[in-house]
C-alpha cells in the first residue's frame, strides 16, 4: 500500500472534491424528487471551497487536514448536510492517526457514524447518508483480500438500495410514501466520496 504522505493526500483530497463536483447535476436532480432540490449545489459549493486551499490541506497531517475539510463544509454547504459532512470529517479527523491501518479507520469511521446518529437524530434505515456509510463500516471492519474493490462495489449497491426505503429522516419524510422508488442524495453523495477515496487507495 501506497505511503500516506503529502502527494496521496492531495490525490485523496482532489479526488474526493472532484468526484462530487462532476456529479452535481445528478444530486441536485435527485434532490428534486425529495427533498429541497439544493444537494448537489451546496455540495459543490463546499468541495469547490475545499480545492482553494488543496495544497495547504495536503501538506497538513491527516488528522489536521480532515478537520479542517470539515471545517470548510460545515461553513460552506449548509443546509442539513453541513453539519452532518462536517462532522463525518471532523470526527475522523480526531479519531485517526497520520497514518492509519484499515482497522483504524473503520474504528474512526464507527466513530464518525455514531457521532452522524446524535447529529442527525437519525438511525440505519431511515433513508439517508447513514445508509452507505453503516455497510461500508461493516465491511472495511471485515477485513480480507481485495478490500477497496468491495469497498467501493458495497457502497454503490448501498446507495441503490435506499431507492425502495420509505424516508424517515429530513425533508424526504414529508413525503411519505412518495418518498419511495428515488435514490436518497445523501446516500449517493457518501457512495460517491467512498468510491473515489477507493479509486486512489486501490490504484
Amino acid at each position: 500500500m501506497r505511503t500516506l504522505d503529502q502527494n496521496l493526500r492531495r490525490e485523496l483530497i482532489e479526488a474526493v472534491a472532484m468526484v462530487v463536483i462532476a456529479h452535481a447535476e445528478e444530486l441536485t436532480s435527485l434532490d428534486q424528487a425529495i427533498g429541497d432540490g439544493d444537494h448537489g449545489i451546496n455540495m459543490k459549493r463546499g468541495f469547490e471551497a475545499v480545492l482553494t486551499d488543496i495544497d495547504g490541506l495536503a501538506a497538513r497531517p491527516l488528522p489536521e487536514a480532515l478537520h479542517a475539510i470539515g471545517m470548510a463544509l460545515l461553513m460552506k454547504i449548509g443546509g442539513a448536510s453541513g453539519p452532518l459532512y462536517g462532522t463525518l470529517f471532523m470526527t475522523l479527523g480526531k479519531e485517526l492517526p497520520a497514518a492509519p491501518a484499515a482497522e483504524e479507520v473503520a474504528r474512526a469511521l464507527a466513530a464518525a457514524i455514531a457521532a452522524i446518529k446524535a447529529r442527525g437524530k437519525s438511525e440505519t434505515g431511515e433513508k439517508t447518508m447513514l445508509d452507505v456509510l453503516a455497510p461500508v463500516q461493516a465491511e472495511l471492519a471485515g477485513g480480507g483480500a481485495e478490500l477497496t474493490a468491495r469497498l467501493r462495489r458495497r457502497a454503490f449497491d448501498a446507495a441503490a438500495a435506499t431507492t425502495p426505503m420509505k424516508a424517515m429522516r429530513g425533508r424526504a419524510s414529508f413525503l411519505g410514501e412518495r418518498s419511495i422508488g428515488h435514490m436518497d442524495p445523501g446516500a449517493r453523495s457518501s457512495c460517491l466520496i467512498v468510491a473515489a477515496v477507493c479509486d486512489v487507495i486501490g490504484g
